[in-house]
């Protein structure tokens, strides 16, 4: 098991585990300073050759990403790396010249930095859509993505396609993510049964993922997080296999969040591993 101890992983490895960390955050919620422990984890899998997810922790800023590429030949690697570098870039840019112009206009109706959060995401999505029409080889990749931007009046959640966050909080996991997905639009368009659900012929087709357009649609959200939340952000190669009663129960009994990460991927590799599987867990922690 390789240890990743930098902002970026190493390209094509299987197997990338991020060493616990600890950084302090205002948070209005709780009126004082709380601090951030995070861990992340990627794993290739039982199925899959290649691992085509990819994590960030970028913890100056207080900006944790997990993006699930699509596209095979490496293609999706190389998609869901882009999304990440590209947010790291971005936020590297922005915080040292807050005036710097973006090219895309602020929603007036969000603030600062939720809009700083959306051109991170709008900025990925065009990289990765540019290079893929520039080489044939790259026609078709993708990526989903989500995001957690810690602030000082709380969090900004971010998704695009069907990678997601939930919250742990008083014993409860709740997911706070939609999916953006062919399955989740049926379901929500008319009854389905459970059967029919874990029937469903095409529970893999995304109908909303970086790449897929020169625009792209980011939801947002504002969460305020409160001492012991743990926010889980997870590609579904951890959704899929796990249910969410199972993701609960583990990260409950586990004595840390590295242990925990570990120990989700183990589940889903138990329950057959078919996707690359991506962990990151972030907890809020009285200072």
């Amino acid at each position: 098991m390789d240890t990743w101890r930098g902002w970026l992983r190493p390209a094509f490895a299987s197997n990338v585990v991020d060493t616990a960390r600890t950084s302090l955050q205002p948070s209005a919620a709780v009126g004082g300073l709380l601090r951030i422990e995070v861990a992340g984890e990627t794993n290739v899998g039982m199925k899959r050759t290649h691992n085509e997810d990819n994590f960030s922790i970028v913890e100056e800023s207080g900006l944790y990403i997990v993006a699930d590429g699509m596209g095979g030949h490496a293609s999706g690697e190389i998609a869901s790396k882009m999304a990440v570098d590209a947010m790291r870039e971005f936020f590297a840019a922005t915080a040292n010249d807050p005036e710097r112009t973006w090219p895309y206009k602020m929603d007036r109706a969000k603030g600062y930095e939720e809009n700083r959060l959306i051109t991170g995401i709008k900025l990925a999505n065009l990289r990765i859509y540019d290079s893929a029409q520039r080489d044939p080889r790259q026609r078709g990749m993708g990526t989903t993505i989500v995001a957690l931007f810690a602030v000082e009046d709380g969090v900004y959640l971010a998704h695009v396609g069907d990678s997601r966050v939930y919250r742990l909080r008083d014993g409860k996991l709740e997911q706070l993510t939609e999916d953006h997905s062919l399955l989740n639009d049926y379901i929500k368009m008319k009854r389905l049964t459970a059967e029919e659900i874990a029937n469903f012929p095409h529970k893999n087709v995304i109908v909303r993922a970086l790449g897929m357009k020169d625009t792209v649609k980011v939801d947002t959200r504002l969460e305020q997080p409160r001492a012991s939340d743990v926010y889980l952000l997870c590609s579904d190669g951890l959704s899929g296999p796990v249910t969410d009663p199972d993701m609960l129960e583990i990260v409950l009994n586990a004595s840390d969040l590295k242990t925990a990460a570990s120990r989700l991927i183990g589940r889903a590799n138990e329950n057959g591993g078919p996707d690359n599987i991506t962990v990151v867990l972030a907890r809020w922690v009285p200072g």
